[in-house]
This record gives C-alpha cells, sequence and structure tokens, in this order.
C-alpha cells in the first residue's frame, strides 16, 4: 500500500528541508518529469537528482507547508519561506511515486531573496 499524495508531499519536503538530493529523488518515478514552469522540463530521476544537487549546493531554501490539497493521484503543495517567497507545486502520482511535478514561483523574487540573505 502506497502513502497518499499529502502524506508523501510531506516527506518530500522534508527531504527538501534537509537539502538531501539522494533523498528526495526517491520520491520520483524513473522517467518523472519536473518542471519548475520558468525553465525547461528536467527529465529522468537521475537528471532531477542532479537539479536538486546542484539547488541544495547553492541556495539556502526552506519549505513551509500552507495548504496540501488531494485529489485522486495528485497532490497539491502551497508553500512559503521564512524570507516572504511564495509558491505551489501540482504533484501527480502513480504507484506511489511522483511521475509529474510542477512548480510555480517567483523568480526574481527567489534571486532577490537569496541575493540578501548572502
Amino acid at each position: 500500500m502506497h502513502s497518499s499524495p499529502r502524506d508523501t508531499i510531506i516527506q518530500w519536503v522534508a527531504a527538501f528541508n534537509a537539502g538531501d538530493a539522494n533523498r528526495i529523488t526517491d520520491f520520483y518515478a524513473d522517467h518523472a518529469v519536473n518542471h519548475q514552469v520558468m525553465f525547461a522540463p528536467v527529465v529522468g530521476k537521475q537528471n532531477i537528482r542532479a537539479m536538486f544537487a546542484k539547488e541544495f549546493e547553492a541556495y539556502e531554501m526552506v519549505c513551509e507547508i500552507e495548504n496540501i490539497f488531494e485529489d485522486g493521484d495528485w497532490g497539491i503543495l502551497e508553500w512559503r519561506d521564512p524570507l516572504g517567497l511564495r509558491g505551489c507545486g501540482f504533484f501527480q502520482f502513480k504507484d506511489g511515486l511522483i511521475i509529474h511535478q510542477r512548480g510555480y514561483w517567483d523568480r526574481q523574487s527567489f534571486s532577490e531573496a537569496q541575493t540578501i540573505q548572502h
């Protein structure tokens, strides 16, 4: 039996906040797609791992859950970070793994917040 989308997203956020690229990659199917809409989609589990490893190395990121919604095999995460950035992510699951993720957040606000922090 697989975890619900809500429970999996909670675990995904814990891995994200730990900055653990290997652990977070365990939530994705081999041919998953991660599409942060201001960038080209990242396709494949290993490419997604490489993306997270690069981002965790470059930035201090924290995801605070505001809301999680479920609808069938979809989960939606509304989030914020301590610097004031807000966004949302849509996760589609199959057999308990993420097969598609789409994220919406403001790149300029993220860049400005990261510049201020460093």
